[in-house]
């Protein structure tokens, strides 16, 4: 009989400016993501040989985060050398992939008690520095002989193809930062976001609560250059970088069990993995699998978009939501209502359990039961996963 999976806790750094001199740039990311493990122990209560595995997300693995980061953080955290643990990697949706992962060993019984979680240091391990020619491989040029683009490029094309005008985008990135502001204004943050020893940030460095669509406005084209607008001639480029997540250092992850070993432990079940769905999608496009991805999972959870209280989108730029939304036909009001990746950050490894607790505790602030995530993910993937609040 298939069992269970709850999460029981969700905790977060605040998220530092991805560059250096950010605040948590003197921060090794093994040291961020052990920050984590600890807490998410020391909180439950529980002796690390009750966890069964440690699953951690990251994209660029390399330097800092080479050799098997998650282990590292396990030894690094001081967990018995007894707990296993591995890093994966699905781009932007790693740490999101990593909750399935743990979560769906739990309902299969091969786990009882699973960390899942993300570490990304974008100051110390730029984004990219892991690629090492993959897409000019000759059976990718071969099947796409024109190249595949960046990221920046293809939220232009999300942005076109969907008719999303500048102010609309604009719009959009300046109610992020607002919802933000406002939400860490009343507390929304505190249980989660932990602070990192040592370090003077107690809430995201990346939110900027006084953002205007007018003073956006001002920003030019952050992904146009004279090769790229020869190559896309109908362009009109309104992605910048305000309508773009900043590069970010966090780390993030969830303590995920089954519900008769929470029952055991004496501990409380915050809510419980409901559907799951991972989908590929146009790899050009590449931003779009959010919208495939959700159709996926209300397919296979018997549940409509109505039937959910809060959608955690995740903001890798303004089109790629605002696509999202035209698609669906989701409410607004509903879509990331404590601010996005366009403010709160988006330190890719740690992205998709930095989504799921927040969404988990809107979820418990607002009486909420249903819950959805969907992150769009490079080379043209997404996850979804619908969580209910108990």
């Amino acid at each position: 009989m298939t069992r269970t999976a709850v999460i029981v806790d969700a905790v977060r750094t605040p998220s530092g400016k991805g560059k250096p001199g950010g605040a948590l740039s003197g921060q090794h990311p093994v040291d961020l993501a052990a920050h984590v493990l600890a807490s998410l122990l020391s909180r439950s209560g529980l002796d690390s040989t009750l966890v069964d595995d440690v699953i951690l997300g990251c994209v660029s693995q390399i330097g800092d985060q080479a050799m098997n980061l998650a282990r590292q953080a396990v030894l690094a955290a001081g967990f018995d050398e007894r707990v296993p643990a591995t890093t994966i990697d699905r781009q932007c949706g790693s740490s999101q992939q990593a909750a399935h992962f743990a979560a769906q060993g739990v309902m299969a019984g091969a786990y009882d008690i699973v960390i899942a979680g993300g570490v990304e240091s974008m100051s110390r391990v730029p984004l990219g520095s892991s690629r090492h020619g993959g897409s000019t491989a000759p059976g990718i040029r071969q099947r796409y002989p024109e190249g595949l683009v960046g990221q920046g490029v293809s939220a232009e094309l999300i942005a076109q193809k969907w008719r999303l005008s500048r102010d609309e985008l604009d719009a959009f990135a300046a109610e992020s930062h607002g919802r933000a502001g406002d939400a860490w204004a009343q507390g929304r943050f505190d249980s989660q976001a932990l602070p990192v020893p040592g370090v003077e940030l107690r809430e995201d460095e990346t939110v900027r609560a006084g953002t205007t669509a007018e003073g956006l406005a001002g920003l030019g084209p952050a992904f146009r250059t004279d090769e790229l607008a020869a190559r896309f001639p109908d362009l009109d480029w309104r992605i910048t970088a305000g309508t773009s997540s900043p590069l970010t250092d966090a780390a993030s992850g969830v303590l995920i069990m089954s519900e008769e070993r929470a029952a055991e432990l004496g501990l409380r079940p915050r809510a419980r993995f409901h559907s799951f769905a991972v989908v590929g999608d146009d790899p050009m496009l590449m931003l779009t699998g959010p919208i495939p991805a959700t159709q996926r999972i209300l397919e296979r959870s018997g549940l409509v978009i109505g039937d959910l209280d809060v959608y955690e989108v995740n903001e890798a730029f303004a089109s790629v939501p605002l696509a999202w939304l035209r698609e669906t036909g989701a409410d607004p009001a509903k879509l990331n209502p404590w601010g996005g990746a366009i403010a709160l950050g988006h330190a890719v490894g740690a992205s998709g359990t930095r989504l799921l607790g927040t969404m988990l505790a809107y979820l418990e602030a607002s009486g909420g039961r249903y819950g959805l995530q969907t992150m769009c993910e490079g080379g043209g993937m997404a996850n979804a996963t619908i969580i209910e609040r108990l």
